[in-house]
């Protein structure tokens, strides 16, 4: 049977007709219902299987050190597992994944001559009876006679990959390197810098030598967001100056990162790729900065392609700023009338109209035969007289004038505008007309009035340049958040009336300065509390992040005025955020006297308990199963409750957000969370002993955590006396 092994492997061309053909030997072989074949890839620490045996093919990668076949590789020793779902090597997670139910197996590692281990193999569930250590015996024999096979199959198709990536290389070079508009050069900079390497993101910065600034046209994924920031700061100000590339696999790690561009876009960034891009003469030009490599950090060998991949395009990078700079003159003086939103008109010596661009030609609702040639005080007469005595006295005393908020008439329609008058002069100072620039502020002005008392100013601008009346009534998927200050009854009495006015005149300015970074709308204040809305008047594709960001800043910059008031001192401030996300009705509610613009809801309300229930859980922000859902960033979470908040029946899974915390705050994180989750999973399940056992595990590694506290009363209590229906769900008796 060995020898056949050998025969049939030696027949085969390819890596994945190898391990199809190995799983199918080993189950038949040691009449198991299920086997898979596991290689080691060392470049990520993985154990990778193309092809599991069963009713789906499904690819897998499991950390080479988890799982039975995790710790068969990492001892070298095979594994008989009578009953898997009591082996503490056992990963349930996979059975959950694939919905297969494995009762036993047996483990065996793959062995080359030289006795380095390069995979496992492994069959599940005998058919009858179980699994002896002559089965096990059987299986190590199968994977030792295949290793050869194997190795040598892995050599070349590690081979054929990497002759692939060059040619591939040398087809995107030569593509990039083809084009010569600056725009169109970087897009397709980026997007093959980031499929070459695999990556979910890559930006170009260039340097601009006049500013002294890093910055980026078209970043991929950024939806043409333009990044400038000084050349000497973060990671690509450290490889410009510096001149040579880093590689950093954790991006939060290192302090020379800045998480600023992270909040600005939303996006979460794990690992950096950097390298300076160098033109002929030697000289630094630019930076490539890719991120996130998908399955891992980046290796050396991404490094060493990133780096030939910059060295051909820098010639081509010259050569489009060039084109650019040559393009910008020529269409400058043409396309700058044509794209100004202000109507532009010039006259000449004798005051008639010479040109009209089109937004002066939409402001005056004429057709150009209709004004080109025409006197201006002939145009300009009737109600619209005073600009044509405006033009008279510009053209008499050859300096501008300045008119603000006038109106001006066009059959029945009235226009507010802005307008400038200004002399046209020679090099020489010779008088050569004059020249209007008019501006509508029609919309405006209709506008502004309503929205100031809704919104900050940046709202109301993107409102206006979006020309939409939007601010009627309308249902809309927003994010709600509401905030509290902790014990705030009890601070008032301390701090008197006045020092109660100018805790909350400082500690709402730094509140609404988070909200409106994330671009979110501030609702209301509500006493002490804060009632914010992500999602309108405009809405983001992110505004679930976005507000959850803005719940994090909220945490962070508390932090900040807590330590000033400290060194005041003065006791410091704590406050509860809660987030929810939801369908909502949006629009001008109130009398005609009085409105708000503001949301109305269920919606509303859970955000509301969510906010509440922070003293409960001990917990500084708690966002719903709905909010966490649509989550497109990363965040460290965890599962805290399923509640029924006061006046509803259904339950709502919460999750508390603890991106806040440092390692003095929240020590051993991200162990401590692992026992929680397995202390949830145990308490929903209603195995409360297990439970609170994980609970304490949780609370050991960080004595702090009230939370791992209350649970673990809580299943003492259940234990004690257990429920006759468990589904657990905890019901919330107060707002």
């Amino acid at each position: 049977m060995l020898l056949g092994v050998t025969q049939r492997l030696a027949a085969l061309d390819t890596l994945d007709e190898m391990l199809d053909a190995l799983v199918e030997t080993t189950t038949w072989e040691l009449c198991a219902e299920r086997g898979s074949l596991f290689l080691n890839d060392p470049a990520t620490g993985e154990l990778y299987s193309i092809v599991a045996q069963g009713a789906h093919l499904r690819r897998i990668r499991i950390l080479n050190t988890t799982g039975v076949a995790g710790r068969v590789f990492a001892t070298g020793r095979g594994m008989v597992v009578a009953d898997a779902y009591k082996n503490k090597y056992f990963n349930r997670e996979v059975d959950r994944d694939t919905g297969f139910t494995t009762r036993n197996m047996i483990c065996a590692p793959i062995r080359t001559v030289k006795g380095e281990v390069i995979g496992v193999a492994q069959v599940l569930n005998k058919r009858q009876g179980e699994f002896t250590k002559d089965d096990l015996k059987l299986l190590e024999a199968i994977a030792t006679q295949a290793a050869i096979a194997l190795r040598a199959a892995q050599f070349v198709e590690k081979m054929q990959i990497s002759r692939a990536k060059e040619l591939e290389f040398m087809n995107v070079v030569a593509d990039v390197t083809s084009e010569i508009e600056l725009g169109s050069l970087l897009r397709k900079v980026m997007g093959e810098a980031t499929k070459m390497l695999d990556a979910e993101r890559s930006t170009l910065f260039l340097n601009d030598e006049k500013t002294r600034e890093l910055w980026s046209l078209v970043g991929e994924g950024i939806a043409a967001t333009q990044i400038r920031f000084p050349n000497h700061l973060g990671i690509a100000g450290a490889v410009f100056t510096g001149g040579q590339s880093v590689n950093i696999p954790h991006a939060y790690a290192d302090l020379r990162f800045n998480p600023a561009f992270d909040k600005k876009t939303g996006f979460f960034t794990r690992s950096i790729l950097c390298t300076p891009v160098v033109n002929k003469e030697g000289k630094t030009i630019g930076v490539t900065q890719v991120l996130n490599k998908r399955g891992g950090p980046f290796t050396e060998e991404d490094e060493s392609r990133l780096k030939a991949f910059t060295a051909q395009i820098s010639i081509a990078l010259e050569n489009a700023k060039l084109f650019s700079d040559v393009a910008s003159m020529k269409n400058y003086n043409e396309s700058m009338l044509q794209s100004m939103s202000n109507g532009v008109i010039t006259l000449d010596e004798e005051g008639r109209i010479k040109t009209c661009n089109e937004s002066g030609l939409r402001i005056l609702a004429a057709r150009a035969e209709d004004v080109l040639g025409r006197a201006a005080a002939e145009f300009l007469a009737g109600q619209n007289a005073w600009l044509a005595d405006k033009v008279a006295a510009v053209d008499a005393s050859q300096a501008p004038e300045i008119t603000v908020d006038a109106e001006l008439f066009f059959g029945e329609r009235a226009v507010s505008v802005n307008v400038s008058v200004l002399p046209l002069q020679s090099g020489d100072r010779k008088k050569l007309g004059t020249m209007l620039m008019i501006e509508d502020i029609s919309s405006e002005k209709r506008m502004k009035s309503t929205m100031s008392r809704y919104m900050d100013p940046k709202l109301a601008d993107q409102l206006l340049a979006g020309g939409e009346d939007i601010l009627g009534g309308k249902s809309a998927q927003v994010t709600v958040l509401f905030s509290d200050i902790r014990s705030f009854t009890t601070l008032t009495e301390t701090l008197g009336a006045q020092g109660t006015v100018g805790l909350l005149n400082d500690y709402f300015t730094l509140m609404v300065d988070c909200i409106q970074a994330e671009g979110g709308m501030l609702d209301k204040f509500i006493g002490d509390a804060i009632m914010a809305v992500f999602g309108i008047p405009l809405p983001h594709e992110d505004d679930e992040d976005r507000a959850l960001r803005c719940a994090i800043g909220m945490i962070r910059a508390l932090s900040a005025f807590n330590a000033e008031r400290g060194q005041a001192g003065h006791k410091p401030i704590d406050i509860g955020v809660g987030l929810n996300t939801d369908q909502v009705v949006s629009g001008n509610i109130g009398s005609p006297k009085r409105m708000d613009y503001t949301i109305i809801g269920d919606g509303v309300n859970l955000a509301a308990r969510l906010e509440s229930a922070c003293k409960q859980y001990s917990a500084r922000i708690l966002i719903s199963e709905y909010t966490h859902a649509r989550l497109k960033g990363i965040y460290r979470a965890r599962d805290v409750d399923d509640v029924v908040v006061k006046g509803k029946t259904k339950p709502v899974r919460v999750f508390e957000i603890l991106d806040y915390h440092t390692e003095q705050t929240f020590p051993n994180l991200m162990e401590a969370t692992g026992h929680f989750k397995e202390g949830r999973t145990s308490y929903r399940a209603g195995d409360f002993a297990r439970a609170g056992k994980s609970f304490a595990e949780a609370l050991r590694l960080n004595p702090a955590d009230t939370l791992s506290r209350t649970y673990i009363e809580r299943c003492r209590a259940l234990a004690a006396d257990p429920p006759k229906e468990w589904l657990g769900v905890w019901t919330m008796t107060s707002k």
